[in-house]
């Protein structure tokens, strides 16, 4: 049992967040939000990139769930939800949007 307040594993929670998962996730577009902490279980918004990812579970369970549960023990879980105001899928009238050569595929 622990003797932190569920504040202080929540400070730690969006620390460890902000630190090392944010910048891994933002590298590949997409963003992870924290929503919610209780009783172990940590509840995160999947966002951009990650929503509707098929990849976006292997990295929730196998690289931040694991990460969370050894930095901070009181975790014992972790579960997402996709943020559902983002479209994560491509959309060709983005200004930031290109095309690949079919020769580069």
């Amino acid at each position: 049992m622990s003797d932190k307040t569920d504040v202080e594993i929540i400070v730690e929670i969006k620390e460890l967040l902000k630190r090392l998962v944010a910048p891994a996730v933002a590298s590949h577009g997409g963003e992870v939000n924290y929503l919610n902490y209780d009783d172990g279980v940590l509840t995160l918004q999947m966002s951009g990139a990650c929503a509707g990812c098929a990849g976006a579970t292997m990295t929730l369970k196998h690289g931040i769930e694991t990460m969370m549960m050894e930095y901070i023990p009181e975790v014992t879980s972790v579960v997402g939800e996709d943020d559902v105001v983002v479209n994560p899928y491509y959309d060709k009238t983005s200004p930031t949007a290109r095309t690949i050569p079919v020769t580069q595929i």
